[in-house]
């Protein structure tokens, strides 16, 4: 019984991501870099990087992600 119900979530999980991935498929991230440091004087830049979620991925994960999910309602019922 523990076996399905985790065979469950990680379908769940992964049809969110899933859905997640078709509804924001352009998602930027910021990292800050150390440019420059004299004593106690701290020069940073904040870089953006722009990350793309191919729709094949993110069609993959919704797929697998219901499939695990009717796999565990089929061994359920």
């Amino acid at each position: 019984m523990g076996r399905m119900n985790t065979i469950m979530i990680v379908g769940a999980i992964l049809a969110i991501l899933g859905v997640v991935g078709f509804a924001i498929p352009v998602f930027t991230t910021q990292q800050t870099k150390d440019v420059a440091k004299i004593g106690d004087l701290k020069i940073q830049a904040t870089e953006n990087t722009s990350h793309v979620v191919p729709p094949m991925v993110a069609g993959g994960l919704l797929a697998v992600g219901v499939v695990l999910l009717g796999a565990g309602f089929y061994r359920r019922g």
